[in-house]
């Protein structure tokens, strides 16, 4: 929950009780999420408060609900007005059939149908992925790039590149040399070489490698 910027975490009737010693070890340092943790006696306590509940479930347990992705459930999320919740079931059951019938729609990441199975750590961490996207977390620090070579210091490489392999005897025969000259210009000012551009460059090092020898 915290890796995605989510901290209000509500329990209903923990198996092992609450607080659990065993609790702490397990979160790696989200010590925030657990000290804020509330513990109710049944779901529809937990989310009294709530104008969207949303169950997580990859069955609809012959309830009519609307179905949606987790990406459709953040997105509404974020869209509606009022407080909301995403359900999550134990780890080895899920969510009974009377919770799935408190939620107003069901969540279900599309899946492998000959796979369907995930543990409640991986339905957590999908359905927040995709909540988090709608808000500002920290992003990885950029690294600056230095600017752009000004067009005279490129046109002066080009130049001394040209005299470099005119000396070598690349430019042939005379008649490709225009042609030569245009190709090696363009490979030199844009990113995103093409393959005659990659052949036009093996070229250059084979020239510079090996100088023609003028008869």
């Amino acid at each position: 929950m915290l890796n995605f910027g989510l901290t209000e975490m509500r329990l209903v009737a923990p198996r092992d009780g609450w607080p659990n010693p065993a609790a702490g070890p397990a979160a790696s340092g989200a010590d925030i999420v657990l000290e804020q943790a509330r513990v109710f006696d049944s779901v529809a306590d937990a989310v009294a408060d709530c104008a969207h509940v949303y169950a997580t479930t990859v069955r609809k347990r012959g309830v009519t609900k609307p179905v949606l992705t987790p990406e459709q459930a953040a997105c509404a999320i974020h869209a509606g007005p009022g407080r909301s919740a995403i359900l999550f079931g134990p780890e080895r059951s899920g969510l009974e059939t009377d919770d799935v019938a408190v939620a107003r729609a069901i969540v279900t990441v599309p899946i492998n149908p000959d796979f369907g199975s995930l543990n409640l750590a991986q339905a957590v961490i999908l359905v927040a992925y995709e909540w988090s996207k709608h808000i500002r977390l920290a992003r990885p620090p950029e690294t600056d790039l230095p600017p752009p070579a000004p067009q005279g210091e490129l046109d002066g490489m080009i130049d001394q590149f040209d005299a470099m392999l005119d000396t070598a005897g690349f430019y042939f025969p005379p008649d490709r040399v225009p042609a030569s000259k245009r190709t090696l210009r363009t490979l030199l000012t844009k990113p995103g070489w093409s393959s005659q551009e990659v052949r036009t460059l093996r070229g250059v090092l084979s020239a510079l490698a090996n100088p023609r020898q003028r008869g």
